[in-house]
């Protein structure tokens, strides 16, 4: 297994040691989940590079990889749902639209081609992960402000910050999503259209 494949492994186990921390409660769990969470996307961007740079492209990649890449941020949502970050219903749009477009990569490849990421489809990503960054910097910093949040204007900034920008982020990272998708479907339609 060459170091691109070992990073894609690594970012799986990044990505349960990241839902144990947001699911169990511990001193810092949140700030520990930001790291987790940082570290994890950062293997993201480095086992593509390695693997173009340095030609290590394997079928384990290009199949483990994307999937990867999807349990990731599909988790990522999924716990940030209890804490009242964004509503279950864009996080089903967001993972919908992941594993729709999984599949069509899947029906590519059994004809014999790869459908490569598109721009749209890059920012789209770095929407969805600045969106998770943004909600998990809000709650570590929560965590060190402690007994300065129960100060009422204090309190009021930190929530007009999660309400407003929240809003901001999830718009924008659905938004991207669902455009990005009916174009990736629309370029790529008569691999699923009947003969």
């Amino acid at each position: 297994m060459n170091w691109a494949n070992r990073l894609t492994v690594a970012r799986f186990f990044l990505t349960i040691g990241f839902v144990v921390s947001m699911t169990v409660r511990f001193p810092w769990n949140y700030t520990v989940s930001l790291a987790l969470f940082i570290l994890a996307s950062i293997t993201d961007y480095i086992d593509g590079e390695i693997a173009r740079r340095f030609s290590m492209i394997t079928d384990f990649g290009k199949l483990m990889d994307p999937l990867v890449d999807k349990i990731m941020m599909a988790a990522a949502f999924i716990c940030l749902v209890p804490l009242g970050a964004l509503p279950a219903w864009a996080v089903v749009v967001i993972i919908s639209r992941e594993f729709l477009i999984t599949g069509l990569r899947l029906i590519a490849l059994s004809n014999g081609t790869v459908l490569a990421a598109e721009s749209l489809g890059k920012h789209k990503t770095g929407w969805q992960i600045a969106t998770v960054i943004f909600f998990l910097a809000l709650l570590s910093f929560a965590e060190f402000s402690g007994a300065r949040l129960t100060a009422p204007q204090t309190l009021v900034r930190f929530v007009t910050v999660w309400k407003y920008g929240g809003a901001f982020f999830v718009t924008v990272t659905v938004a991207l999503t669902l455009i990005s998708g009916v174009g990736y479907f629309w370029k790529n339609r008569t691999l699923v259209q009947m003969k």
